[in-house]
């Protein structure tokens, strides 16, 4: 079931995400449903928050990026194919040089902004069947699971841009936590419940 991507503005998106076991109801259910919502908004990740569920939760799926002509062809077949289920994630470590990259986000629907982030992570995290792994990652798969992993820390990338973007995008959050713009997704809008 496609679930409605909740926008910025919403409380949920603020909230640092709890943990959780292998018995939390319906999880299974949450990850069928948390994929077919991220695929159906040509996302590339989507974390619990995102759809209302404060828990810690994300999935990444950097397949789409692989197709970037600007790519080497050891970096598209490292992205190609690279979908991952992270529960109760915590970043280890993020080392290397800061880089930027042009971060968007589904909850920040036609928002994009430059935002540093350190090129190579350490994760400790449990998949889809609740088994533990520390992994390294860098580049643009340590990207998307830092962006992800901010959602389940309470944390937006909007965040980390410097103030006067922030002043000059201001407008346009508001008019997103207002329902007041244009996606081809279903979204929950904070300031509209009751209205539509």
């Amino acid at each position: 079931m496609i679930l409605p991507v909740v926008a910025y503005g919403d409380p949920v998106l603020r909230k640092k995400a709890v943990d959780i076991t292998s018995e939390h109801p319906q999880i299974k259910e949450i990850l069928d449903n948390m994929w077919e919502t991220m695929y159906n908004a040509s996302g590339v990740g989507l974390a619990a928050p995102q759809v209302g569920m404060p828990i810690r939760l994300f999935l990444v799926d950097t397949t789409p990026f692989s197709e970037d002509p600007d790519l080497s062809p050891e970096e598209a077949k490292e992205l190609n194919g690279f979908k991952k289920t992270f529960i109760n994630a915590e970043i280890l470590e993020e080392n290397g040089e800061e880089w930027a990259f042009n971060e968007g986000c589904l909850s920040i629907p036609n928002v994009r902004e430059d935002v540093f982030r350190q090129e190579e992570i350490v994760i400790r995290y449990l998949d889809e069947n609740f088994k533990e792994h520390t992994e390294t990652y860098n580049g643009l798969i340590a990207r998307v699971i830092q962006h992800e992993y901010d959602h389940i820390e309470g944390v937006l990338f909007t965040d980390k841009i410097s103030s006067l973007k922030k002043r000059l995008i201001k407008g346009k959050l508001s008019n997103i936590s207002k329902g007041k713009t244009n996606v081809d997704y279903r979204m929950r809008f904070p300031e509209v419940k009751g209205r539509r």
